[in-house]
């Protein structure tokens, strides 16, 4: 998602972010970054994408402490929930189907050729 923003966003892995305090982490995810895509996640009750419990953000801060140990295992269990497009989604299913014995299906537009 991060590659299509200017800036880009950080590596939160990073020495960059790493090196920051848990109260500066904090801040930023509360009060986002001006003229850039990462929005502030506080904000007034009833405001849509804000929420009101600071609780929220200090698990964010702790998950952010982790990322450098992140296990593959971990990583894999993340990546199930990452948003997917049709065309992912379509893999995904072709996939599944495959790996659960279901007949193959020829690609779309697929030409079929007699000789």
């Amino acid at each position: 998602m991060g590659r299509g923003l200017y800036p880009r966003p950080p590596d939160l892995r990073a020495k960059a972010t790493q090196g920051r305090s848990d109260g500066e982490i904090f801040w930023i995810i509360e009060n986002g970054v001006r003229l850039t895509g990462m929005p502030a996640f506080a904000g007034p009750p009833g405001l849509p994408g804000a929420h009101t419990d600071p609780q929220d953000s200090w698990k964010l801060v702790l998950f952010i402490r982790h990322l450098p140990a992140l296990t593959a295992e971990e990583r894999i269990e993340m990546e199930k929930y990452n948003p997917k497009g049709p065309d992912e989604r379509q893999e995904e299913q072709e996939e599944n189907d495959f790996l659960s014995g279901a007949p193959a299906k020829p690609p779309s537009g697929a030409e079929h050729h007699h000789h």
